[in-house]
């Protein structure tokens, strides 16, 4: 408690510096997220505040703390879970070893395309998945677009699995993404996102594993300049909000909060559409090397242990089928 409370005096501190335009709204919600200003979902979650303040009157308002101001992503789940932080956008990945649901739409190549997993998520399954926040002091709002992740590092191109032999990678701090470059024969480092740029320059890893927006605005392309798209994650993100939060509100506020994040979400993926256009161009335009020409069978079926090790349960192994069937 000792850790929560320090960050809990941290938070308070940022929180006075909060905007004019937050501060006259009744209730301002507190939203985390590891991302710069202007970021697809940084975007997407002031967008939600909008929608929140006109439509409530005034009442209610989002004040988003991005470039991981309250801290990385591992750190602000727990913050979040405490309702110390009121509300964040964080990757599926640090979810996988709390929430057993989360690790179905984790799993690496489970999703066709992006289009895939936009539908799976908006569905049936994607619902099931935000009711299982319920259970962790947490209530599941929206799934955002997270694109498509592939690898990228400083050494050499990387065409085939067996490029990939002894090269340590970055990986979220999720047991099943270590378990995925362990089973493609690399080495996994989990570590903090916002760590990844230094030890990549000074050659603690050899590179990470990411998205077009992801790679650019971290300015990891500067240092990792072989980026291979063999697509291995289509994983959405999720905007969750704290229980202890939600709680407090009337029916009718919960109400608005519910239908103002399911309403940024198509906000969320027109700007992750040209944010991803506008990466990839600036990212050819700095001379990274990208590797498009790779046979995606070997890395596909290098996975079954994965599946193995963690669709278990009989609940896990039907969303598995429920996502294979839908087209």
């Amino acid at each position: 408690m000792t850790y929560v409370k320090t960050i809990g005096a941290a938070l308070l501190a940022s929180v006075a510096l909060a905007s004019a335009a937050a501060a006259s709204c009744e209730i301002t919600l507190r939203s985390s997220d590891t991302h710069p200003d202007g970021y697809p979902t940084v975007a997407a979650v002031n967008a939600m505040g909008e929608m929140l303040k006109e439509r409530s009157e005034g009442r209610l308002c989002i004040e988003v703390f991005h470039s991981a101001q309250l801290g990385e992503e591992k750190d602000t789940i727990e913050q979040t879970q405490f309702g110390v932080i009121d509300m964040n956008r964080v990757s599926l990945g640090p979810f996988n070893n709390i929430i057993e649901e989360t690790q179905v739409p984790s799993l690496p190549y489970i999703f066709r395309s992006v289009g895939h997993m936009n539908k799976v998520m908006d569905g049936p399954v994607g619902q099931q998945i935000l009711d299982a926040f319920s259970d962790h002091d947490l209530v599941g709002l929206a799934f955002y677009d997270g694109g498509s992740r592939s690898f990228y590092n400083s050494e050499k191109p990387i065409a085939s699995i067996d490029d990939l032999a002894g090269m340590k990678f970055r990986v979220m701090q999720s047991d099943m993404f270590v378990d995925m470059v362990s089973a493609l024969g690399a080495n996994a480092t989990p570590m903090p996102y916002g760590e990844v740029y230094s030890s990549i320059q000074t050659g603690v890893i050899d590179g990470a594993e990411n998205n077009w927006p992801s790679y650019d605005s971290s300015g990891h392309f500067e240092v990792a300049k072989y980026y291979t798209l063999d697509q291995h994650l289509i994983v959405p993100e999720v905007l969750v909000m704290a229980k202890s939060s939600f709680d407090k509100l009337s029916a009718e506020d919960q109400a608005l909060v519910r239908q103002a994040a399911r309403d940024s979400v198509p906000v969320m993926r027109d700007l992750w559409i040209a944010r991803e256009q506008t990466s990839e161009a600036r990212v050819r335009e700095a001379g990274v090397q990208i590797i498009t020409d790779i046979d995606k069978t070997p890395f596909i079926e290098a996975m079954v242990p994965v599946y193995e090790k963690y669709v278990t349960s009989a609940v896990l192994k039907e969303m598995v089928a429920d996502i294979q069937a839908t087209k």
